[in-house]
């Protein structure tokens, strides 16, 4: 049986997106989520940083732009936060990509454009 890698770290963010989503309902755009979020972050004690930048490395050479993730959570979580109809595959790409520029294992997208909080684990 293969262990759930962040699991607790990983339901207290998901409680605190639900609560995010039960006060805002849907229909924002995603800053205003994050910037809730922050709040709830904040208010738990959860050590954060938002808009991680991270270099892109192409054959020895760093490009020029860059990846910036909404939220690097403990240092060991990415998390993406999202204000669509549904979680669709290039979201799913996406964080797999800030993983694999970060070296973190772990991504959650945080969708809140559906009629109830919807999210979903990427392991790499």
């Amino acid at each position: 049986m293969t262990e759930i890698i962040y699991k607790e770290e990983s339901y207290k963010i998901i409680g605190l997106c639900m609560e995010v989503h039960k006060q805002l309902g849907m229909g924002f755009k995603e800053i205003i989520y994050k910037d809730a979020l922050e709040i709830e972050l904040n208010n738990a004690g959860i050590s954060f940083i938002r808009e991680q930048q991270y270099d892109i490395e192409y054959k020895g050479i760093i490009l020029p732009h860059k990846y910036y993730a909404d939220f690097v959570i403990e240092g060991k979580i990415i998390m993406e936060i999202k204000a669509s109809s549904m979680i669709v595959n290039n979201f799913v790409s996406q964080t797999i990509n800030y993983l694999k520029a970060s070296g973190i294992h772990l991504g959650i997208i945080a969708n809140f454009g559906e009629k109830s909080f919807t999210s979903k684990r990427i392991v790499f």
